[in-house]
């Protein structure tokens, strides 16, 4: 299985679909899928019964997956869409760093 370029928390940059050169943060990665459910991105209307949480029942707006291809992740130092490449730290490690600047994604 490949190695996927973005991590929970991480802030992502959607490259295509109904919400293209939007922005969010990941709040989780479906990695079996390789698709990710990103802040604000890709809402849906999901019907739902009353529950305890939810008396009323109804419509609820709510985050769908998006596919990995369609992110990119933040560059920390300029806030535009990067590359990612992975090196080794001085601490034999390995860290993501953008391509475009060169700075470690965190």
């Amino acid at each position: 299985m490949s190695k996927l370029h973005i991590k929970k928390g991480d802030t992502v940059y959607v490259n295509s679909g109904e919400d293209k050169g939007k922005t969010g943060r990941v709040l989780k990665v479906l990695v079996d899928k390789k698709r990710a459910i990103v802040e604000g991105i890709n809402m849906v209307s999901k019907s739902t019964k009353p529950n305890a949480k939810n008396p009323q029942g109804g419509i609820v707006k709510q985050e769908a997956s998006i596919h990995i291809s369609n992110l990119n992740p933040v560059d920390p130092k300029t806030g535009k869409a990067t590359r990612i490449g992975r090196k080794k730290s001085s601490e034999g490690t390995l860290v993501r760093y953008s391509k475009k600047s060169g700075e470690e994604i965190k």
